[in-house]
């Protein structure tokens, strides 16, 4: 083979050689940027998730703001937050609850006999625990991710919730 042959040659595979270096950078880039996003799109999701439990609870215990409207229960080893109303002259209550791995709310005649998995899954959720205190209503709900929301709400009706 002559020597502009060989010359020839080498100008290829150099090319070559950098055209396969490129290609690994790009590969790179594009997965870097891929992992980033996915990053971003969860932590969004997860601070989602956390302003929807607390944005439901809150709204929840302010429709039912009224005398005897809002308490904390027992319910079936759970706290649970009772929301009582007046429907033609019945009595109806909500439960809202964790139970199996979701936030649950379940609406019934308040002379009715139910159990937590009879509830309508909300949004998952490990835990609710809540505590009434002169007034004072205090939720603490963990999300799925774990993050915990707390809620203070000071309950505005006259003679305040049902202790």
């Amino acid at each position: 083979m002559t020597r502009s042959g060989q010359k020839h040659q080498l100008e290829g595979l150099l090319a070559l050689l950098l055209f396969g270096v490129f290609a690994v950078c790009l590969m790179a880039v594009l997965l870097t940027g891929a992992n980033t996003y996915r990053a971003l799109t969860d932590r969004d999701q997860a601070a989602y998730d956390y302003r929807v439990c607390a944005q439901y609870l809150a709204a929840r215990v302010r429709q039912a703001d009224r005398i005897n409207g809002v308490s904390v229960e027992d319910f079936d080893g759970r706290d649970a937050l009772l929301l009582r109303e007046e429907i033609d002259g019945a009595d109806y209550v909500t439960y809202v609850y964790v139970d199996e791995g979701h936030l649950k709310e379940l609406f019934c005649a308040a002379s009715n006999e139910v159990s937590p998995a009879d509830g309508e899954e909300i949004m998952p959720a490990q835990s609710l625990s809540a505590e009434l205190s002169r007034g004072v209503l205090k939720l603490s709900l963990t999300t799925q991710e774990g993050r915990e929301a707390e809620l203070l709400l000071s309950l505005r009706s006259e003679r305040g919730a049902a202790a």
